[in-house]
């Protein structure tokens, strides 16, 4: 389905959360297709707030709308409603991996100004002429004095155009290895994220002290017995406010408050 940025100006954003997962369980488990329209079009304006991120490194920001809307797509596809997040969230990191995809497919791996561009291409047809006359590549005074335009202008036209072509990460180098087995790796902040999400919205379902007790086991790696003398109470008493605390948290995780009273 084609999507059209200009669209976003008078499409209304999904109202909420309640609103966007009735939507999405529409589209998932009924196959209802004007929910996942009304998702998508809801979803717009999110998706160009992503892609003015990435504005300004030459490529149109309407490009980079259509290239994140393509990254929309797939995260709605592949949402899955037991996961217990939201579909921003989770659609983020999709829509933001199109375009930066779109980077690497489409412009320069350094962007490099136009009149330089045209600049390169003109030294390239005098070096062409000027080595068929002279048997040998003309200096870059030559280049400059033929072309009326700077010293300096002709060596940024020609350190510029090595830009034009990256070297992939997947090219084997003289080891045998990739760059890319070299450098980065596995992103576990994705994981973590949608685990703070689920901690927070178990811990809604706790007291005050039943929060503070399991945010100092869990977060700060507390003993029960530190935690204890902490809170003022037994390391037993510690013990069974925590089994309570994460058996309630469960039970909010797997079916919220909202859903039983439903």
């Amino acid at each position: 389905m084609p999507l059209h940025p200009e669209r976003m100006r008078t499409s209304p954003p999904v109202a909420g959360v309640d609103d966007e997962d009735r939507l999405l369980r529409r589209y998932h488990l009924e196959g209802d297709l004007e929910a996942r329209e009304e998702l998508i079009q809801g979803m717009l304006p999110f998706v160009r707030r992503v892609a003015r991120r990435y504005a300004g490194r030459g490529e149109p920001l309407d490009d980079l709308i259509q290239a994140g809307c393509i990254g929309l797509l797939k995260a709605i596809d592949r949402f899955d409603l037991g996961r217990g997040v939201r579909l921003t969230s989770f659609a983020e990191p999709n829509i933001a991996g199109e375009i930066k995809r779109h980077f690497r497919d489409h412009g320069w791996s350094v962007h490099m100004p136009r009149d330089l561009q045209e600049l390169h291409a003109r030294i390239a047809r005098e070096t062409a002429r000027v080595s068929g006359t002279l048997g040998r590549a003309p200096t870059v005074a030559e280049l400059a004095e033929t072309l009326e335009t700077s010293h300096e202008h002709v060596v940024q036209a020609m350190l510029g155009a090595r830009n034009y072509h990256a070297s992939s990460l997947d090219e084997p180098d003289e080891t045998g290895e990739t760059r890319a087995s070299r450098i980065g790796g596995e992103d576990d902040e994705f994981d973590h994220a949608e685990m703070r999400i689920l901690v927070r919205k178990g811990a809604a379902a706790l007291g005050d002290r039943e929060r503070r007790i399991v945010e100092l086991r869990y977060l700060h790696d507390l003993s029960q017995s530190e935690i204890a003398k902490r809170v003022g109470i037994s390391q037993m008493h510690v013990s069974r406010l925590l089994r309570r605390s994460l058996e309630t948290m469960r039970d909010e995780i797997e079916h919220p408050r909202g859903e039983r009273a439903a």
